[in-house]
């Protein structure tokens, strides 16, 4: 499994790139694992930490529906779950997008978690910290330059 690379996030793209993830991703909660993947995609898009989605076939957690939805101008109307792990439940603590656009249909029923709400989340051999704010779902890791978009001030730029 190669190491992350260093990456500045203000070199991402704007429209965003998908990609796929050659490391393992592993996300705990509640003591359980919630799920582990060799085949996550993630979302690249200026000043934000990368976005993690697992096939759903490889979360183990239940994911209960949850009320609300967002849309993204590049990704289209995403629906939220509660996730459900052992006896512990994290109110919408994940999302997907089940007709995603053209660009990110490889995307349709991938499942995305905050990691803000999960006990952990690790790309590789990397612990994954949230990213600032409570809108935005990216994962930072520490290969990771630049000023990520998140904290106070910085959602409109």
């Amino acid at each position: 499994m190669p190491p992350l690379p260093r990456e500045n996030v203000q070199s991402y793209p704007r429209p965003p790139a998908l990609e796929a993830v050659p490391q393992r991703v592993l996300i705990r909660l509640g003591g359980v694992i919630v799920a582990q993947t060799t085949r996550a995609l993630r979302v690249l898009e200026t000043h934000h930490a990368p976005t993690y989605y697992l096939p759903p076939e490889d979360v183990q957690a239940t994911l209960r529906p949850a009320a609300g939805s967002s849309f993204c101008e590049w990704k289209g109307a995403a629906r939220y779950f509660d996730v459900v792990a052992g006896d512990t439940t994290a109110l919408r603590a994940a999302w997907a997008y089940a007709t995603p656009t053209a660009r990110f249909l490889p995307l349709a029923g991938y499942i995305a978690f905050y990691a803000a709400q999960m006990d952990e989340a690790w790309v590789g051999d990397l612990r994954v910290t949230p990213q600032p704010g409570d809108f935005y779902g990216g994962w930072v890791t520490p290969n990771l330059d630049g000023q990520i978009k998140g904290a106070p001030g910085t959602r409109h730029w």
